[in-house]
């Protein structure tokens, strides 16, 4: 055998085999865990300046400014219709179905595991560490009545703690727990998607005077921040399952379900 023979099959045996990743494909990608340290380490400093100052921290009068120019008055059923209601339901019970049990159980039938365990870590450890957890730690008040203002409180019942809007920590950690489901060259129309999720949720927990602007924009900061972190921890878990289709093929053959 000739030595440029040799070489061309030691290079062949090593190259990846077909439909296997390639090997940059297996690394964890190094942006994840940076964009995600430093949204985490916003969202932390600015829950120690809420924290300092619960009834007036630095970003009180933007709070105020926007409370008055979105926030509703009562009475005005500008809250109930379906708009807002979609909403007001993605961050309560059915949001909760949807992504504890609907999303991780259709993962697991279609054999995407590793997908599923990611989404429901990312779910869990974003809504009790992130949300309720600090909720508990600052106990920023909500916004109240002042009617000397033309400013009134929240329109649907609440809980106690405004900082983080939980709706908006559950916003920002589907848009970024979806987006890692799908390889790179298919998140763009999810990310469209998602964006106007975001905007959407914002502008309704604002406009209800269920929470302060900062509320809202720093819940999808948290949510979305600790949630790039967990993808990074499971980017070479996650990436052996894009392979695998999110939706069953009905024409696919016996043959190809028990190859994948």
């Amino acid at each position: 055998m000739s030595e440029g023979a040799a070489t061309s099959t030691a290079r062949d045996a090593n190259a990846p085999a077909v439909g296997e990743p390639e090997a940059s494909a297996a690394r964890r990608p190094r942006w994840l865990l940076v964009t995600g340290l430093i949204g985490l380490a916003l969202f932390v400093v600015f829950g120690f300046a809420v924290a300092a100052n619960p009834e007036g921290p630095f970003t009180q009068a933007v709070d105020d400014a926007w409370r008055a120019f979105v926030g509703l008055a009562p009475d005005t059923g500008g809250e109930t219709w379906a708009l807002p209601m979609f909403f007001q339901h993605l961050g309560q019970i059915p949001g909760a179905v949807l992504t504890l049990l609907l999303i991780p159980i259709w993962l697991f039938v279609i054999r995407r595991w590793r997908s599923a365990l990611f989404f429901l870590t990312a779910e869990l450890v974003g809504n009790f560490g992130v949300s309720q957890l600090t909720k508990n730690l600052v106990d920023r008040p909500r916004p109240v009545d002042d009617l000397a203002n033309g400013l009134f409180g929240p329109l649907v019942e609440v809980d106690h703690g405004s900082f983080p809007s939980g709706h908006a920590v559950s916003t920002g950690i589907l848009l970024v727990a979806v987006a890692a489901l799908f390889p790179p060259a298919k998140r763009l129309v999810w990310w469209i998607i998602g964006a106007l999720l975001v905007v959407g949720m914002i502008w309704q927990r604002t406009l209800i005077n269920a929470h302060w602007l900062s509320d809202a924009l720093f819940g999808i900061i948290g949510g979305a921040s600790a949630t790039l972190i967990l993808w990074w921890a499971f980017a070479t878990l996650l990436q052996k399952d894009y392979g695998k289709p999110l939706f069953r093929r009905r024409n696919a053959s016996p043959a190809s379900e028990g190859a994948s």
